[in-house]
């Protein structure tokens, strides 16, 4: 008798599909400069409140050990449940603050807000640990695709702020908290484990070329949509119709089932071979015995890393020590895995590679989401009078860097086995450079540093996916994913709080004294964040420099990897 583990044996492709909303709704996060001026306007707080704010808007993203270590015991659909709970309690008690239907000193405003944003943990580690298991031998493409998705949801939000909603902080606030778990609910019986993707095939090729031609259209259906908001004065019945059309565009993805299912294709021999070879892989034989003398059959060295990202409850260590007792295999003694292999977190927590990657990407990360949380009063500052264009702008490019971050990386890890953190030292080397235009505010340089610190910023995030999963495995890969997202909240409470909250506020200050503004008026100028975009600079100069280090490190793990043009999985460290 045959045991499927834990999935059924149909194409991944809706999961995949569906979990591009879950994504979008995941970006929810960066949301928070829609409606953080009414802290000040409504709640009377002061920038470093609203900095402290922001900096509970990351942690609650980012704090995601809990779903990382649940995401290898609960199922997608329940880790799913959980994340639209969240959403529901936290940005309910943080509408019912706003509207002043409920009075919520600052400590607990701070909570909801974490709580709220925890949702986007619960939610995008569902969704990445099941595709990026379901696609093992295109993590890039996956991680690139999702994430993308991700980062175009700012704009795809603001879309639905300004025109459905008004503009309205209340009416938005009231949005997430139902939207979002309506969204989730409807799709989270898709998301679940299925025959893992071989990728070997035009026709799967083509799939993943039609969702990146796809989001890239909705992208800069977006981008278009946001420049004619500006420059035309369009109706609200034209509006929207343009909204309608944008949603009829998020459905594309789902296209591919669609057609696999009117249209099915009849594998050729050599790909119905590799087929069966990957869905033995992602099984677990049993042979019934005669009553209670049930013997194992051990998964054969083939099946390697594949068996364990789908066998999580441990039974297949249940079975190794029975066949251990019944003689059939002879216990090794366990080596300690090497970089490819599946590493345990303890394992991994010893190993430099493991905190070079953190602290590069809490720099390339960090040091974004403070332009991100200050991006409003970035704006004001220099003279914008609507700075939720700058928002759109941001997302428009955000979506780029991670699209592009994870085919660009995706592309060149195959040809040239380049590791993916490459391309993070080049990012981080040009942030450098966007930093230093921000603190000296030169004319007509807000828009294109906004452009590509977006891009600079999205490119963090695609690479560090699949880099993880492919220095450290798939088998753990949700809970070392959401340890290296700690790396966000820590970045927005140094920078964002503790360093641009204070630097404005005390810029707000000696303008008062000087009798260069008005009472409750926003700060004005270059030196409102001058001196953050120094500092900002300077840890960007240490990270590239970190990442060269890592990148010389890793070399050899993506030779052996890569070797030949195609992943290749390594073979389990054993016992």
């Amino acid at each position: 008798m045959v045991l499927k583990v834990k999935g059924g044996t149909r194409p991944p492709w809706v999961g995949l599909g569906v979990s591009v909303w879950v994504q979008i709704a995941v970006g929810v996060a960066y949301t928070f400069p829609l409606y953080s001026p009414s802290f000040k306007s409504v709640l009377g707080f002061n920038q470093s409140q609203v900095a402290l704010l922001g900096v509970a808007n990351d942690v609650g993203e980012n704090v995601g050990l809990l779903p990382g270590i649940a995401s290898n015991k609960l199922p997608p659909w329940l880790m799913l449940s959980i994340g639209c709970l969240c959403s529901f309690i936290g940005f309910g008690l943080i509408w019912l603050s706003i509207t002043q239907t409920l009075s919520l000193p600052f400590f607990l405003l701070w909570i909801a807000l974490v709580i709220a944003n925890n949702s986007c943990a619960w939610l995008t580690t569902a969704v990445l640990v099941t595709n990026m298991r379901n696609f093992p031998v295109t993590r890039g493409t996956v991680a690139g695709i999702l994430k993308g998705y991700g980062g175009i949801a700012a704009a795809i939000f603001t879309e639905i702020y300004r025109v459905v909603l008004k503009n309205s902080p209340s009416n938005f606030l009231l949005f997430l908290t139902v939207g979002i778990p309506v969204v989730c609910f409807s799709v989270m019986f898709f998301v679940r484990p299925c025959t893992p993707a071989s990728a070997e095939n035009s026709a799967e090729k083509g799939h993943f070329l039609f969702i990146q031609v796809s989001s890239v259209f909705l992208a800069v259906y977006l981008l278009a949509r946001t420049i004619l908001d500006y420059t035309l004065n369009i109706s609200d019945a034209v509006s929207y119709v343009l909204v309608a059309v944008m949603i009829l565009i998020l459905m594309a993805p789902l296209a591919i089932p669609v057609k696999m299912t009117l249209y099915p294709r009849k594998a050729t021999d050599s790909e119905s071979e590799k087929s069966e070879q990957t869905v033995e892989s992602s099984e677990f034989l049993v042979q019934e015995g005669k009553e209670d003398n049930t013997k194992p059959l051990l998964p054969s060295s083939s099946a390697g890393t594949l068996e364990n990202y789908y066998d999580t409850d441990g039974s297949s260590d249940v079975a190794m020590l029975l066949a251990e007792g019944e003689g059939a295999v002879v216990p090794v003694r366990r080596r300690r895995p090497r970089r490819g292999e599946d590493f345990t977190f303890a394992e991994a927590l010893v190993k430099a590679d493991f905190w070079l990657l953190f602290f590069v990407y809490f720099v390339g990360i960090g040091t974004g989401i403070t332009v991100v949380n200050n991006l409003a009063q970035i704006g004001t500052a220099q003279g914008v009078e609507d700075t939720t264009i700058l928002l759109s702008l941001f997302s428009f490019f955000n979506f780029v860097g991670r699209l592009g971050g994870g085919v660009v990386s995706e592309h060149f890890v195959k040809t040239k086995t380049i590791p993916r953190t490459f391309w993070m030292t080049c990012t981080q080397i040009t942030m450098i450079i966007i930093y230093l235009l921000f603190a000296y505010a030169i004319k007509g340089t807000l828009y294109p540093a906004i452009a590509f610190l977006g891009t600079c910023f999205g490119v963090q995030f695609s690479i560090l996916i699949p880099t993880v999963s492919e220095l450290f495995g798939l088998k753990h890969f949700g809970l070392f994913f959401n340890f290296m997202c700690l790396a966000n909240p820590l970045g927005a409470l140094l920078f964002s709080f503790l360093l641009a909250g204070r630097v404005y506020d005390n810029e707000v200050a000696r303008q008062l004294a000087l009798g260069l503004i008005d009472s409750g008026v926003s700060c004005v100028g270059a030196d409102c964040f001058k001196l953050t975009f120094f500092v900002l600079a300077g840890v960007s100069a240490a990270g590239a420099f970190c990442s060269i280090i890592l990148t010389m490190r890793i070399r050899p793990v993506y030779q052996m990897l890569y070797a030949g043009g195609s992943f290749k999985l390594p073979q389990t460290s054993g016992h």
